[in-house]
């Protein structure tokens, strides 16, 4: 599973089936930090928690809105900006790429757009763009073994985010925050902390259950504008053998209305330290994604890419 796609499910998913399940809804003390507040953000101390009742009919339209962002997701094509820099105070830019992020009918392909500000070679883009094309022919023969083995990977990744799903209610407990107004909408925060009496199966469950989280909830949308995610523990791979993930962690995500109804991730921010084996390494990367237009299944993705290689021209203007 993809680390963007592990961090939306970790703290939505913990949020929406945890209020499901009934838990118990705390006010927090009107005097704790909710975190540093931006331009456009104001905390609001004098809201009544709302009841367990509110929060359940709540969470219903609010799975089936995330339902409906998720399948959606794997039929948008993006243009993200990703950007990996050093950590500390003062930050250098190792590496600026923004790529075109395509549906291939069992997951996602990036075409590469620029490297900084240079463009990508014409000819580079193109085989990009025939590989995309290929994978997409390949897609519609749905009885070729490549093919199977393809769409058998997605569905693995797709049952494993169930699984997370179903188990978010157990790893955390959920408290109200307040409200916030975040870009002139008014958002409900909730904090997640570890469930104590949870006991991980996976390697995903052992994750979130290092984890405390924030949530921000558009109070009409219901939907996610943003998560924020700290890692307080190590979590170890193969008994550490394969790998470590250092407490100390952070990881954000925001999602914005791309279509009426549709909410989609704009923003990721990655700051960590991990091992993989022997050798340890920093990872602080953001993403920014935009851009979104809806290119289908495979069939109809096929059309705008063969379009594309025909007239030499971008159908969305992504470069």
């Amino acid at each position: 599973m993809n680390k963007e796609l592990t961090l939306a499910v970790l703290v939505f998913a913990s949020l929406v089936n945890a209020a499901g399940a009934g838990t118990p809804l705390r006010r927090l003390p009107a005097n704790q930090r909710l975190g540093a507040p931006g331009q456009n953000s104001i905390q609001a101390k004098d809201w009544a928690a709302p009841s367990d009742a509110e929060i359940k009919a709540r969470a219903q339209k609010l799975i089936a809105n995330q339902h409906r962002n998720d399948k959606a997701l794997d039929e948008y094509e993006r243009v993200e900006h990703q950007v990996s820099q050093t950590g500390g105070d003062y930050p250098h830019v190792l590496e600026d790429r923004t790529f075109r992020v395509v549906p291939t009918g069992s997951g996602t392909m990036k075409l590469l757009l620029r490297t900084g500000s240079k463009p990508a070679d014409p000819a580079d883009y193109r085989k990009q763009l025939q590989a995309w094309a290929d994978v997409l022919a390949l897609m519609l023969k749905t009885e070729d073994p490549r093919t199977k083995t393809a769409v058998a990977k997605w569905q693995k990744r797709q049952q494993e985010r169930a699984e997370l799903v179903d188990t978010s209610p157990q790893a955390f407990s959920l408290n109200w925050v307040g409200i916030e107004t975040r870009n002139g909408r008014r958002c409900d925060v909730l904090d997640l902390q570890p469930n104590p009496n949870f006991h991980p199966h996976t390697i995903l469950q052992e994750a979130i259950s290092h984890v405390v989280a924030k949530i921000w909830i558009d109070h009409e949308a219901n939907q996610m504008v943003r998560a924020e995610a700290h890692l307080l523990k190590d979590v170890s791979f193969g008994g550490g053998i394969l790998g470590k993930l250092y407490r100390g962690g952070v990881f954000s995500l925001e999602q914005a209305e791309v279509s009426p109804g549709l909410w989609l991730p704009s923003r990721y921010q990655y700051d960590f330290t991990a091992r993989k084996f022997l050798f340890t390494f920093e990872e602080h990367q953001y993403i920014e994604a935009s851009q979104y237009h809806w290119d289908g299944p495979p069939k109809q993705a096929l059309a705008i890419a063969q379009n594309e290689l025909a007239t030499g021209k971008m159908a969305y203007g992504a470069q």
